[in-house]
């Protein structure tokens, strides 16, 4: 078992993904996994207006592959950054075609009282 990766508020550099964001994290790519663009029905974290939605699925649908439950692997090269307001946050997504793909999960977090909630930004390949 891996030690727990802390919240930290660093704006001078780059972290690894929190311990405590990456379930809800894999939840939201497992969304769009699933087709759920929306993201509307996940818990604490924005759903995301019909022009955005229809944005990552027409990057996920161009990339050519189908996306893949985020591995722990992941976490190995997706990183986070304190922004003074909110974590700026950018996941490796998976394929089944080709494992690490080059489409990044592009998400800000922002902590309220008792927890933390995920804005979805875009899914691109930067």
């Amino acid at each position: 078992m891996s030690k727990p990766v802390p919240v930290l508020k660093d704006e001078e550099q780059e972290h690894p993904v929190p311990s405590e964001w990456r379930s809800k994290l894999r939840d939201i790519a497992g969304a769009f996994e699933n087709g759920n663009h929306s993201l509307r029905g996940l818990v604490n974290v924005d759903p995301l207006d019909e022009a955005t939605a229809a944005g990552i699925a027409r990057n996920i649908d161009d990339y050519g592959c189908t996306l893949s439950p985020l591995p722990d692997e992941s976490w190995d090269t997706s990183i986070c950054q304190w922004q003074l307001d909110y974590w700026e946050v950018l996941v490796d997504l998976f394929t089944a075609e080709e494992g690490r793909s080059d489409l990044v999960l592009h998400v800000n977090v922002f902590e309220e009282a008792g927890g933390f909630v995920f804005k979805v930004h875009f899914v691109y390949v930067p």
